[in-house]
């Protein structure tokens, strides 16, 4: 019985591109470089082998009599064996059986299995077999790893002066080695090529043409084309492949041109003592891994941590996931493309978010906030939405990495207060991109299978994501794609407009706290590429933001790829919606200003403008009134744009065609429907706590408020006890003990608002 698997050594792990070039390997566990069984034995080195060992290899039933019968003779006259008569058939029962010695009994068991390998195996398995187990000299096993090692390209790609070099190196590897004994090899290489030639493989022009190549020297170092993707299929190989070599979807072309733009840039980022850079590129239509760079490969320099695979590693996403909540938000009919978010300063139990100017905008539509990454109004819009929500559409796109609860994270969520790694990120860009290009297939629904993990070889298994992602509609992700094509952050007007290329391209930049990671990820149509710069030990660096480090490369390596044509405009599942030009909500009856609009679905769901309403002037335009001071028939109706008074403080310094609210005429008390103050700070319910200033004396807290009347007075009151009072800037510092208090503001109309917070002490 022959046994079911007739070669158990381990073998080398090998990948290639899609072109089935050799883009990395490594050394088998045992020390020899061993490449997998290969079925396909280039016909070069069958008419070599077959020409060399055993010239009836394929009419033989895996002994070769004559042969044995002119060794025997031969053997006989001089006493002593001098010729051989293994076959090929032999050769492979040999080095199945591991037979070290060279005697009789072993011969008689290599002759019996070579007679049963005959009736279990074709003649070209048996070559494949040979092809593959045959030692070529130090440590090369199989004629794959020796075409590498000795010429640096694959067995197919060999000329007959190579191919005829490697096939006589088993008949003595240890004797005829390609860095010793060369003349010994040249004399049995070029005795082979006139065999080939005698019978009729090649032509005499060939066989003398050969015999002018040169012997390789040494064993040549194999590519290292992909490290770290080989790194991760060792690791899961056993989930996917019986084989340790794959043919893998990464274009090799395009691999070497990242990895070049990768190391140029890192050569940049190391004099700030940034060391590590890593890109993706997928295939959007079919989830393929186009690219994978994995870090900058330089193992010799251990500082650097190059062998770590950052596309697989967690890392903070920094405002990467703001698209995905703007998506969501958009498909359930939470928010319009445009509607205003406040951009105010902002305390949620404690947590304070701040944009990265540190600057407010009063209010900003919701599509611009996400162009300029905001990070107040992407709060509280997760507020909105509520992050246990949000926690579940990640998970449900394909964000695997969340190992804790929802309330772990919290509202930093949005922020890269939790642990995504770049596979799983730039999937769900790509599942979006899928997502949209087949609306018009699927008459604007969302197919769910088009979520799906990316993969980076031939036949892996795609892994799907939730059936609930349906709810995210192709429009919604359109107009999320729209607002990402005008990205432009506070401090980078001057750097944006250098990254325009032909093409359009929806591009989200992340820079995490601390300044410890930079994204930046961009989406076509066809193509995600996503790149991240940073440490990975976690060391920040100043000057470590998305827009300058991993923005640049991002675009360079977009303008390795092909352009293509921007997204379709969505032809299913959309609504049209009349929508306020001023606010970009949904148009109320007060609202004069009107759009009938191309909106998402469910953007009849969404709320009402609540900034517009009906107030009353006087005769001349100038002044507010009402009924209890003023004649309805002497009333001017008018619909007015009116914000709350802590968003109104900040919009109005960046808008100035803002229009603040008409002062009442004398006599006229102040509407009590329209709100005239706002305590900014402390929010409600605060807890507060004051660090001690560099002296070692407790630090004070900053109050602020605002007014619609620009010279009102506010008096100030701590748990009933007046403080002081302010006009015009409205900010006071103090110092409350530790525990609950309640802060009242009144002004000079007498209007009050009050608010209860805590100060807590250190814990």
């Amino acid at each position: 019985m022959l046994p079911k698997q007739l070669f158990t050594a381990p073998t080398s792990f090998v990948i290639e591109d899609a072109e089935g070039n050799l883009l990395n390997a490594s050394i088998a566990s045992d020390g020899q470089w061993r490449f997998p069984y290969n079925k396909n034995v280039p016909q070069k080195f069958s008419d070599c082998i077959v020409t060399f060992e055993d010239k009836r290899f394929f009419y033989h039933p895996g002994i070769d009599i004559i042969a044995i019968t002119r060794s025997a003779w031969a053997n006989l006259q001089h006493s002593h064996t001098t010729q051989g008569a293994s076959t090929i058939t032999m050769q492979v029962a040999r080095l199945a059986g591991k037979n070290r010695h060279r005697n009789f009994w072993n011969k008689v068991k290599e002759t019996v299995l070579a007679l049963r390998l005959e009736t279990a195996y074709s003649k070209k398995e048996l070559l494949a077999l040979y092809a593959a187990n045959a030692p070529f000299g130090s440590n090369v096993v199989g004629l794959d790893a020796a075409a590498w090692r000795y010429y640096g390209r694959s067995a197919e790609k060999l000329s007959w002066g190579e191919m005829a070099t490697l096939a006589v190196l088993p008949n003595a590897p240890s004797l005829v080695n390609p860095g010793k004994n060369r003349q010994i090899l040249l004399a049995k290489r070029n005795l082979l090529l006139d065999k080939l030639f005698r019978a009729g493989k090649i032509s005499r022009q060939s066989a003398d043409l050969a015999k002018l190549e040169s012997l390789p020297v040494k064993p040549l170092p194999l590519p290292q084309d992909a490290p770290h993707l080989l790194q991760r299929y060792k690791k899961e190989y056993s989930r996917h492949s019986s084989s340790t070599k794959i043919k893998t979807t990464i274009n090799g072309t395009l691999q070497k041109a990242v990895t070049r733009l990768l190391q140029q840039q890192q050569q940049i980022l190391r004099g700030n003592g940034i060391n590590n850079i890593c890109a993706l590129v997928l295939d959007v239509e079919s989830g393929n891994t186009m690219a994978y760079v994995g870090n900058i490969y330089q193992p010799s320099n251990k500082e650097l941590e190059s062998d770590v695979d950052v596309i697989a590693a967690s890392r903070s996403p920094g405002s990467t996931l703001k698209p995905i909540l703007y998506a969501a938000m958009l498909s359930d009919g939470s928010i319009l493309p445009n509607a205003l978010v406040p951009d105010i300063p902002t305390e949620i139990a404690g947590y304070i978010p701040q944009n990265f100017d540190l600057g407010f905008d009063g209010a900003v539509p919701a599509g611009r906030a996400l162009s300029r990454s905001l990070n107040i109004p992407a709060v509280r819009l997760l507020q909105q939405y509520k992050y246990q929500r949000f926690y579940e559409v990640l998970q449900q796109t394909g964000i695997t990495t969340l190992k804790k609860p929802a309330d772990f994270y919290g509202l930093s969520l949005i922020l890269g207060g939790c642990e995504v790694n770049m596979w799983d990120l730039a999937g769900v860009y790509a599942s979006f991109a899928r997502v949209l290009n087949h609306q018009a297939k699927n008459k604007g629904v969302t197919d769910p299978i088009d979520f799906h993990a990316s993969r980076y070889f031939t036949g892996q298994e795609i892994k799907h994501a939730s059936t609930n992602v349906a709810t995210i509609d192709p429009t919604s992700i359109y107009f999320t794609f729209q607002a990402m094509q005008e990205v432009m952050r506070p401090g980078e007007e001057g750097l944006w407009q250098q990254f325009n290329s032909s093409q359009k391209i929806a591009w989200k930049t992340g820079t995490s706290f601390g300044f410890r990671d930079g994204w930046a990820i961009g989406v076509t149509p066809q193509y995600v590429v996503a790149v991240w710069v940073g440490n990975t030990d976690g060391e920040g660096r100043p000057g470590l933001i998305g827009i300058n480090t991993a923005a640049p490369v991002m675009f360079d390596i977009f303008r390795l790829l092909p352009n293509v044509k921007w997204f379709t405009k969505p032809s299913y599942n959309y609504s049209y919606v009349e929508i306020c030009r001023q606010t970009g909500f949904r148009a109320n009856v007060d609202c004069r200003d009107v759009d009938y609009l191309f909106m998402p679905p469910n953007a009849i769901k969404s709320p009402l403008c609540p900034y517009h309403k009906i107030i009353q002037l006087d005769a001349t335009g100038n002044f507010r009134v009402h009924e209890n001071c003023e004649m309805p028939a002497n009333m001017i109706h008018q619909s007015w744009f009116i914000l709350p008074p802590s968003m109104e403080y900040y919009y109005k310094q960046r808008n100035h065609d803002y229009k603040t609210l008409p002062a009442f005429k004398t006599g006229c008390v102040a509407d009590e429907g329209i709100k005239q103050m706002e305590l900014i700070y402390p929010g409600p319910g605060a807890k507060i706590y004051v660090p001690l200033e560099i002296n070692g004396e407790k630090g004070r807290t900053v109050f602020s408020a605002t007014h619609r009347e620009q010279h009102a007075k506010i008096f100030w009151s701590l748990d009933n006890n007046f403080i002081t009072s302010t006009e015009t800037r409205h900010q006071i510092a103090i110092s409350p003990a530790a525990g609950k208090h309640v802060i009242t503001l009144t002004d000079n109309n007498g209007n009050s608002i009050s608010r209860n917070f805590e100060i807590i002490d250190k814990e």
